[in-house]
């Protein structure tokens, strides 16, 4: 999962307990303003790339606890080459 360049896996307390670096600033990252749709629990990202395919005027953000299924979805926005796109690894605690 490290060497994808558009996944991110925060630890818990760089969510929580501080800012986290991309916090606000999702459009630097992704270089335009374009809008940004959240999708939690994604899974493999099957949704989230698509989407990314279909809506490349908006930015998506695929979040998953489980990096084994995120993985899928990570080989599959960096063999299609989706800027647009961006998977986080982090638990999320509501």
């Amino acid at each position: 999962m490290a060497t994808f360049p558009h996944v991110f896996q925060p630890k818990f307390d760089e969510v929580f307990q501080k800012d986290f670096e991309l916090k606000g600033k999702w459009n630097d990252y992704f270089k335009n303003d374009n809008p940004i749709v959240l999708e939690l629990g994604c899974g493999k990202g099957e949704y989230t790339t698509r989407l990314g395919q279909e809506f490349p005027g908006k930015n998506f953000i695929g979040i998953d606890l489980k990096g084994v299924r995120l993985w899928r979805g990570a080989k599959n926005a960096s063999h299609n080459g989706l800027a647009t796109l961006a998977l986080a690894r982090a638990k999320l605690q509501i």
